[in-house]
């Protein structure tokens, strides 16, 4: 039975009202953002939520780029509200091609907004930002990037994109809490979320947000979660400690070092460089066998390797290497246990030179 007396968690002090504007500050940095930022206390799914029923009306017009299940929430959060949407639905697990984009809006009617993730944990894969971004410009489009799996783990320049509403949540890459978000949002996004009709008295409000900015950045609505906010904080001192762009480079010597390994192994990846995420790798599977045996055998070597979810073909195992994950042990590990899990089930690889194509990767680094 647990110690039922007092706990340094019992009784947590409130977080300091004059911190918050710090906090948003701060994360503005990382997103390279002088947009407003504001934070949703609660997990990135409800930001993103917030996002699409903040804009929603029965005159906006969508289009909405589907990689994975959160793609296909965002479209339903939008026809909820009553807006027009298209969907752009890529192939199973695989980036959306920006073709599909320009002939989308080139056909018209007119766009308000695009939406689209960064990059994808259900599958590793990377769209093309900086691309569809640039399209979306170029037709005067508001635009909404899920940047939950991407920020920490690529390059994200707000303000040098143009991107207009950036949700994030530092749970993965960042190695932050869990349990808050933040958004940045610019001018003419407000100019949409704020015309008549905006959803107020709500966790999913960026109507009261923004008047929370405006009001000086103190108080939260509601009652915050003051556990949440020091982690916040003490995330963003290690991420300042190490610096963004080493965090960035971290995540791609441990991507690029798990495709070198597992090409030694003689297991493809499943997208090729440029179009994979530097936060987990995707390898199909050799036919014939399932993903649980191959799960359940790197388990018993102390090693968590996970199936593809969502809109992705069933036969991918995914190796993470995510946060403080993106290191040589870790990568190391996940790739000499997928290469030992392949043994086991009567594939023959070669462990000793995925480990040393990870070590020649490693020696490599500045």
């Amino acid at each position: 039975m647990s110690d039922l007396g007092w706990n340094p968690l019992h009784g947590v002090p409130s977080y300091p009202t004059e911190r918050y504007a710090v906090l948003t500050d701060r994360v503005g940095g990382i997103l390279r953002s002088r947009n407003d930022i504001v934070l949703v206390q609660a997990e990135a799914v409800v930001a993103l939520e917030a996002a699409a029923v903040s804009l929603a009306r029965p005159d906006l017009t969508a289009l909405n780029i589907i990689t994975s299940p959160y793609g296909s929430w965002f479209g339903q959060w939008l026809r909820r509200g009553g807006a027009a949407v298209a969907d752009i639905v890529a192939e199973r697990g695989l980036p959306i091609e920006i073709e599909a984009v320009a002939k989308a809006l080139d056909a018209g009617p007119r766009i308000d907004v695009l939406a689209l993730v960064h990059a994808e944990s259900a599958s590793g894969i990377l769209n093309p930002l900086p691309e569809i971004l640039a399209l979306a410009r170029a037709h005067g489009i508001v635009t909404v990037v899920d940047a939950v799996a991407s920020v920490g783990g690529h390059q994200l320049d707000v303000d040098g994109l143009g991107i207009d509403i950036a949700v994030i949540g530092p749970q993965k890459a960042l190695g932050g809490p869990a349990g808050v978000s933040a958004l940045s949002v610019s001018p003419g996004a407000w100019d949409l979320i704020l015309r008549d009709g905006a959803p107020r008295n709500s966790i999913l409000s960026l109507a009261d947000l923004k008047t929370w900015v405006d009001n000086g950045r103190r108080s939260l609505p509601g009652t915050p979660a003051p556990l949440e906010f020091f982690a916040l904080e003490i995330a963003l001192d290690r991420i300042e400690a190490e610096g963004l762009e080493n965090i960035v480079a971290r995540h791609g010597l441990a991507a690029s070092a798990t495709r070198a390994g597992l090409t030694a192994l003689g297991a493809p990846a499943w997208v090729p460089a440029a179009k994979a995420s530097n936060l987990v790798t995707a390898v199909p599977l050799p036919e014939g066998l399932a993903p649980a045996a191959l799960i359940a055998a790197a388990g018993r070597l102390g090693v968590e390797l996970t199936d593809a979810v969502g809109t992705v073909p069933a036969r991918l195992l995914r190796l993470n290497h995510t946060g403080q994950r993106a290191s040589f042990q870790t990568v190391l590990s996940n790739v000499v246990a997928y290469g030992a899990a392949l043994r086991q089930a009567g594939h023959p690889c070669d462990i000793a030179a995925a480990a040393e194509a990870i070590s020649a990767a490693y020696s490599r680094r500045p």
